[in-house]
């Protein structure tokens, strides 16, 4: 982060698209668009050179889709935080997209403030929770999602008890403060339990927590 602005960097292939986030947030007094590009090869190129702290990111471009710009960036190791942003359709892409790494996804047409408040909380890190909109499209997803069987899946072996009920919790959309209500525990133990989700996991951050979730049958649409 420079001088406490959070770096912006905007990739679709649509111009007006791209026109209309850059005023968004350049009206923003704690955030700035360093750059755009309108494929995800262009994007990455000049993410090689150009320092940013979270990507605005669409999946459905020429040459280079935002799915394979993601994952080009995350194999990198310290890299921008992607947003993943899709349209209200089933879009296999999206789920691809977090699963290459992404920190979360919204919709292209959500409120201007939940698209501030997505760039914010990603680039705090810690502080990243589900939204609404990433449940709903993993409701949509499930019909693409493989038929897993609660427990089954390798990834799961080496949780306790305790940290697969958080892992459940936090797979429904459930805040830190929540969950430690839910399981009347106090909100550092969940921060605790959070942290070595992550760890024996392999996930990168929450939002692939609720991904894993959903992909081992530990939580289902109704």
């Amino acid at each position: 982060m420079s001088g406490g602005v959070i770096r912006v960097f905007l990739v679709d292939d649509q111009q007006l698209v791209r026109g209309g986030f850059r005023m968004l947030v350049d009206s923003q007094p704690d955030m700035e668009v360093v750059g755009e590009a309108g494929d995800g090869g262009e994007a990455v190129q000049q993410l090689a050179v150009t320092a940013a702290d979270v990507v605005l990111m669409d999946v459905r471009m020429p040459r280079m889709d935002g799915v394979e710009a993601t994952r080009a960036l995350t194999g990198r190791g310290e890299v921008p935080r992607v947003v993943v942003l899709t349209t209200f359709d089933l879009d296999e892409y999206a789920f691809a997209a977090i699963k290459a790494g992404a920190a979360a996804f919204l919709l292209k047409d959500a409120p201007p403030e939940d698209l501030l408040a997505a760039i914010r909380t990603v680039h705090a890190g810690d502080s990243v929770v589900a939204p609404s909109t990433t449940r709903r499209l993993l409701d949509r997803f499930a019909a693409v999602l493989p038929d897993a069987h609660t427990g089954a899946d390798d990834r799961l072996a080496g949780l306790t008890e305790r940290e697969r009920e958080v892992l459940v919790l936090v797979g429904r959309g459930r805040s830190n403060p929540e969950i430690a209500a839910d399981l009347v525990v106090a909100e550092a133990t969940v921060k605790t339990h959070i942290g070595r989700l992550l760890a024996k996991t392999g996930s990168r951050d929450r939002v692939q927590l609720v991904v894993l979730a959903y992909e081992t049958g530990l939580v289902r649409t109704t």
